[in-house]
């Protein structure tokens, strides 16, 4: 048989982390298994190695789980809560213990038919439990269901019958809404595997057929109506139509689409009809790439993770000798056998450790899923924890506080002429010239509708500018020194041109016939959300912000005057960035670095957090950084700090909670008060609380 380097699955049917930390176990003992990992968040297998289904449902036959190929699409059956098996066989175990409680009431708790009552309400609630609990008892495997099986029995064999039917109906309740709240969690993953159709319409030769996603090829052409989905990564051949990209970026606002633009695979075409170029198989498309890369962040474990499950090894065999201990000690020194028992049960029911098992993972999974759905894409729960602890913030100037492309702020002419006039021959000049602010004055020109004119013998002067002949006027553009040395430039204007070039911006002056007639300031403008962004960055506790760039201190330092960072650095290259980041680590502890994800890899990777902007079909973006902010947008900054801080903080109080009311419950082992329904009570409360105080993270929005 060959060996397969590497295989994925979904699974169905995983009930909780304990028990995809059993699975991995079993799946890693296959013969022919090199290595495995549970996904318990996204409930999916990865390994290396060979395996077939059937051996590795076999492995997960203690708890039913199902092995479904990653790529099947299966469709979800709808099931209403009440419908589901475990709600059922709750609803049934709660009768048979009601009927059995009003007869001992009436009887006594003796009496056989209450008894019978009680051992069918145990078996039908705990059928499922006992089964998977006997196995581990003879395999000496001491889970949750163990401990619970053995606490039933005992409790069956000391006559506490009522108590025990109380116990697999509370544990019952616990299993059931344990469920549910992981399919809450869970859901952002399916919400992100369901974004994009499975199917497209398709132009083939001369018929336009529709194929599912996995038959489509790259240079396929589809075909695109009003209101559908886009199938598939491509470019725009035909049409034009605005498209909802807030599946992908997280941006609410439609954008423009027209010939020759991106699309992305899972975005709503709106009112226009397009047909696309296919530029990505299905399992290369962004949706493709955030669905897997979402996934690795939740089964990557954190630091909190990581510390909880060394912690889970030693606690369940501690709590089990502590069980032991109280059953047999105190009736040896003279206590009542029966009482002491009954409490050493109820301490193995307490000590059940899912809550602590669990208290880490969902807070992770939904706040990784609550991020994907806002377009921010966090790379995994170290990152996570790292952007709740950071308290400095280093910037790349070009293209992320500011927009990375030039654009005309002032446009000065002098007294007596005509602007628009003016700005058509400047324009007409210009869209001959390949300079790149050449480009910056044409598009100003169409935004201020000047209309082109024809320029002939267009001559560009390396360095200085460019000129050319408009009707029987020569028209020159170029640096403020090369036009003074073509015509007299008044005072006052050399002095606003000075007050520009200290504002950072660069000044070009326009001669026409020899006289002075204009000046154009073009600048990398910042961007609108720059400011407010850094003004929220202060106001949740981040203590130093910097700039980092290339440019000119002065144009640096204007920048950084008028957004208010606490710090900047001109003039640097991308090694004197990363020695920069380096001192910021040792100074602050834990930094972050934002940029473009490109030319700024460097300092990306020495930073505690790489933050990289514009991650929608960027690749570099993808890979390089730790949090991606898919739709561009700076303003998802403060967001992602917010929900990893409140991530830290649930995850605390998670521990807190699973290992508190455990404690509590166990304390009431001194005066004798401790019950099997008041351990139930703690296990399944401190499970619950846990499950239901993480997906307060599905609330936090921008």
């Amino acid at each position: 048989m060959a060996v397969v380097d590497k295989q994925e699955y979904r699974l169905e049917n995983l009930s909780c982390a304990s028990c995809a930390m059993k699975f991995e176990n079993n799946v890693k003992n296959l013969p022919a298994v090199r290595d495995a990992q549970v996904n318990f968040g996204a409930s999916k297998l990865s390994f290396s190695g060979n395996a077939t289904i059937e051996d590795l449902e076999a492995a997960g036959a203690f708890d039913g789980i199902k092995v479904v190929p990653v790529q099947q699409r299966q469709p979800e059956p709808k099931q209403p809560f009440f419908a589901r098996k475990e709600n059922v066989v709750t609803v049934l175990s709660f009768l048979f213990l009601l009927a059995g409680t009003i007869l001992s009431f009436r009887y006594s708790e003796t009496h056989p038919a209450a008894v019978a009552l009680f051992a069918i309400s145990i078996v039908i609630g705990g059928a499922d439990m006992f089964k998977t609990g006997l196995r581990n008892l003879i395999r000496f495997d001491f889970d949750m269901k163990t401990l619970m099986t053995i606490a039933i029995i005992g409790a069956a064999v000391i006559g506490e019958w009522r108590e025990g039917a109380v116990v697999v109906f509370l544990f019952a309740i616990s299993e059931a809404l344990e469920a549910y709240s992981m399919n809450k969690a869970r859901q952002s993953i399916r919400q992100l595997m369901d974004i994009a159709p499975s199917s497209a319409f398709v132009r083939r030769g001369h018929e336009v057929v529709e194929l599912e996603t996995e038959d489509i090829v790259v240079g396929d052409v589809l075909i695109i109506k009003p209101g559908q989905k886009i199938a598939m990564d491509g470019t725009v051949l035909k049409g034009t139509s605005t498209v909802n990209q807030a599946a992908i970026t997280g941006e609410a606002v439609p954008v423009l689409k027209k010939t020759g633009d991106d699309v992305f695979a899972g975005t709503l075409n709106e009112e226009g009809a397009l047909e696309v170029t296919v530029t990505k198989l299905v399992g290369d498309t962004t949706i493709a790439k955030i669905i897997h890369l979402v996934e690795e962040a939740q089964a990557e474990k954190a630091p909190s993770q990581k510390f909880v499950d060394r912690f889970a090894k030693y606690y369940t065999p501690a709590i089990i000798a502590i069980a032991f201990l109280v059953a047999i000690v105190p009736p040896l020194l003279g206590g009542e056998w029966h009482a002491w028992i009954y409490q050493g049960l109820a301490v193995l029911v307490v000590g059940c450790p899912c809550a602590l098992v669990v208290s880490t993972p969902v807070a992770i999974v939904t706040a990784i899923g609550n991020a994907a759905r806002q377009g921010v894409l966090i790379k995994g729960g170290v990152h996570l924890e790292e952007t709740g602890h950071l308290t400095a913030i280093a910037f790349d100037k070009t293209g992320t506080l500011t927009k990375g492309y030039p654009e005309v702020t002032e446009f000065i002419v002098r007294q007596g002429l005509d602007p628009q006039s003016l700005l058509c021959s400047i324009a007409a000049v210009e869209s001959l010239s390949q300079h790149p602010l050449a480009k910056a004055i044409v598009n100003y020109a169409d935004q201020q509708g000047a209309e082109r004119t024809e320029a002939t013998g267009f001559q560009s002067v390396t360095g200085k500018g460019a000129y050319a002949k408009i009707a029987h006027q020569t028209v020159h553009i170029g640096s403020l020194s090369w036009i003074q040395e073509l015509a007299s430039v008044p005072e006052d204007v050399l002095q606003q041109a000075a007050a520009l070039q200290q504002e950072g911006k660069s000044v070009m002056a326009v001669v026409v016939d020899a006289e002075y007639s204009a000046l154009l300031a073009v600048a990398d403008p910042i961007r609108s959300e720059s400011g407010e962004v850094l003004k929220q960055l202060k106001e949740i506790g981040i203590r130093h912000t910097v700039m980092l760039t290339g440019d000119h201190p002065t144009t640096a330092k204007a920048i950084a005057e008028e957004l208010g960072v606490t710090d900047v650095r001109a003039g640097l290259m991308p090694e004197d960035k990363l020695v920069y980041i380096k001192q910021l680590n040792e100074q602050y502890g834990r930094v972050a670095m934002v940029g473009d994800g490109i030319n700024d890899a460097p300092a990306l990777a020495a930073a505690s957090v790489g933050i990289a902007m514009g991650g929608a079909g960027t690749d570099a973006a993808l890979e390089t950084a730790d949090i991606a902010l898919m739709a561009d947008d700076l303003g998802k900054l403060p967001y992602s700090i917010k929900l990893s801080r409140k991530t830290l903080r649930i995850i605390k109080e998670n521990i807190m909670f699973a290992l508190g009311l455990k404690i509590v419950a166990l304390l009431l082992i001194i005066p004798g008060w401790l019950t099997l329904w008041i351990a139930i009570f703690a296990d399944m409360g401190a499970t619950l609380l846990v499950v239901l105080n993480s997906l307060r993270l599905l609330r936090v929005h921008k």
